[in-house]
């Protein structure tokens, strides 16, 4: 069976202190309620300290981004050398707002995911359509050419987020009835691509802890990736003992 992760993506949200402070009140509650992993990726001015704290804990740590290069003229950016350094875990890749905001290729996310594995950092690698391309009915389409990209020649641990574009930071989550299918289609993709059936498929886009047990009970549901929910202990909290 896949294993269960839920990640909390801080995005450009608390500094060192706020950062602590949520570490601190979440690891003071009982994180043996939950069937997953709890993953932090705060920014990378705090990814020291927050590793730091969480060495005897539960709980942790990724990055939001990381470059495809050990090092260069790349005004910036963070090399998977620098994460290594931090000691973190986990690192996020191909987030909508990386490819839509600051215009990242697959071709790009893919040279970042043989990075990240080459150097023992798990990539969580994220596919999601636009809300044009879910209503000219091309979901599929677009997920396929992502996960074609951006696994090829990929050997190693990752894990994969389906986010709908539509849905991250809106408050307007897919449906139950939406995941099912779509989870399930990226498992049919993910067999033709020769992809192991314990690869986790996590889903992100305005969980909340209204939600979360609903979508929790989908099949192919692996955990969550959270973003608004995960900037307050309580909210994320609640999402992962759903888990």
């Amino acid at each position: 069976m896949p294993n269960k992760y839920c990640v909390a993506n801080w995005k450009m949200n608390f500094n060192g202190q706020q950062g602590q402070d949520f570490f601190e009140v979440l690891n003071s509650k009982d994180l043996n309620k939950g069937q997953s992993q709890i993953i932090l990726c705060p920014s990378y001015t705090s990814l020291f300290s927050i590793v730091g704290a969480s060495k005897n804990s539960a709980i942790s740590v990724g990055a939001q981004n990381v470059h495809y290069e050990d090092s260069g003229a790349f005004t910036g950016e963070i090399s998977v050398k620098m994460l290594n350094e931090a000691s973190v875990e986990f690192v996020i890749i191909g987030h909508s707002e990386r490819r839509h905001v600051f215009g990242e290729t697959d071709e790009m996310i893919h040279a970042k995911m043989l990075q990240s594995i080459q150097n023992g950092i798990t990539p969580i690698l994220c596919i999601g359509e636009r809300l044009d391309e879910r209503e000219s009915g091309n979901t599929d389409k677009v997920l396929r050419a992502q996960l074609e990209v951006g696994l090829s020649d990929v050997k190693g641990e990752y894990i994969i987020a389906y986010e709908p574009v539509w849905a991250i930071g809106t408050g307007q989550s897919a449906t139950s009835e939406m995941v099912v299918e779509t989870h399930a289609s990226i498992r049919s993709i993910l067999t033709e691509l020769n992809v192991s059936e314990k690869v986790s498929l996590l889903y992100g886009g305005s969980v909340s802890p209204q939600n979360a047990s609903a979508l929790a009970a989908v099949e192919n549901v692996d955990g969550f990736l959270i973003g608004g929910a995960s900037l307050d202990v309580d909210r994320f909290y609640s999402i992962y003992v759903n888990l």
